[in-house]
């Protein structure tokens, strides 16, 4: 901003019911030169419409999805083509909302924008997600379904496969987050599943590049690569598994070296830090620092594997928004990630941000 801007921009923070003739009568200057000035404000996301709104500067905003979960436990082998025994579970999920979820539960303040129906599924998410969750700019598409989660799990926990009910997803256009802009503009940071259209993701790049905005890209499954633009520039933190950056780079991965290799790729196409997870074996983690591994912490009974993935971003990501290390930030989330894969719950309930530095006595 220029003098004048931040003149004007002070006198609001002042008094942001004054009149346009009242601020160029105490600036000295005229009322259409102001109201160029305030226009430029508005532009530029400092300041939101007429009544002059100091947009949020310190709120993470998540983008993606927010499903409503339901699982099904197959009681005993699991038998293909015949009709299985089964308990089932019903919650909020999405990977979008359950980031957001881990975040708020940690004590940060966190908005989501995704795209629900008018339905039941869009009521159960906002009843489940509005202690942690900031939901005002959720946008509520007519004639469309919210989106659903269906996995079926072996009583071990470990999936046996699920089918994802996406399609509203593809509303999520650059289009609908324009309105939302002074909320991007002075995000705390911008975290992006592939859920969102190529198109959305590009735009959140070119916004993090421009305006210095901290952006995350969680690509969800292997599937939802084919929405991630060409090259990983504007992106702070590149967040995947094995399969995800198979994919991505079109190659195999078996072992330490083909890892390495993999990371040292991302990190050459623009990312600054990325971060590969590889299950029990740990992560994968580099940036202009080096590439570094970290091993697992180790699960002796797990209940349900979903949701892990999204425990090990959000206490990763806490860590590295609230100062820590990336060493630090990664063993907050490789705890969060453990301790989720202990819990029937999607997001755990005793998750706190004081609870997160027991992974030094785990």
């Amino acid at each position: 901003m220029n003098e004048k801007e931040k003149m004007v921009l002070d006198l609001i923070m002042q008094d942001a019911f004054l009149s346009q003739q009242e601020m160029a009568e105490q600036l000295q200057m005229s009322r259409p030169a102001l109201a160029n000035i305030i226009s430029g404000l508005i532009k530029k996301g400092e300041i939101i419409g007429r009544a002059y709104v100091l947009p949020e500067k310190d709120s993470i905003v998540a983008i993606g999805g927010a499903n409503v979960d339901r699982k099904f436990y197959i009681q005993g082998s699991v038998q293909l083509g015949t009709s299985n025994p089964v308990h089932m579970s019903e919650s909020v999920g999405g990977v979008a909302r359950n980031i957001a979820e881990n975040l708020g539960r940690l004590g940060n303040t966190v908005k989501l924008i995704t795209a629900v129906g008018r339905d039941q599924d869009a009521q159960m998410i906002k009843e489940e997600s509005k202690a942690f969750i900031n939901l005002d700019i959720v946008e509520k598409i007519e004639n469309s379904s919210s989106g659903s989660y269906s996995a079926v799990l072996k009583d071990n926990g470990e999936l046996v496969i699920a089918m994802a009910n996406m399609d509203i997803y593809d509303q999520l256009l650059p289009s609908l987050l324009q309105k939302h802009e002074a909320t991007l503009f002075n995000a705390r940071c911008i975290i992006v599943d592939l859920n969102c259209p190529k198109d959305t993701v590009k735009y959140l790049k070119n916004i993090a590049s421009t305006k210095n905005v901290p952006l995350a890209i969680i690509p969800v499954s292997s599937p939802k690569i084919k929405n991630l633009p060409e090259g990983l520039d504007g992106v702070t933190y590149f967040i995947c598994n094995q399969d995800e950056a198979e994919t991505y780079l079109n190659m195999t991965l078996n072992q330490n070296s083909d890892y390495r290799n993999a990371v040292k790729q991302m990190l050459d196409q623009g990312a600054k830090n990325v971060v590969l997870t590889l299950g029990e074996e740990g992560v994968i983690v580099g940036n202009h620092e080096g590439i570094n591994h970290f091993e697992a912490v180790k699960v002796d009974h797990v209940i349900d594997v979903t949701g892990a993935g999204d425990a090990f971003v959000s206490a990763f990501l806490h860590g590295s928004l609230n100062g820590e290390s990336i060493e630090e930030s990664v063993h907050y989330g490789l705890y969060n990630a453990a301790k989720t894969l202990q819990s029937d719950k999607t997001v755990r309930l005793d998750l706190t941000a004081e609870e997160l530095h027991n992974w030094r006595n785990y």
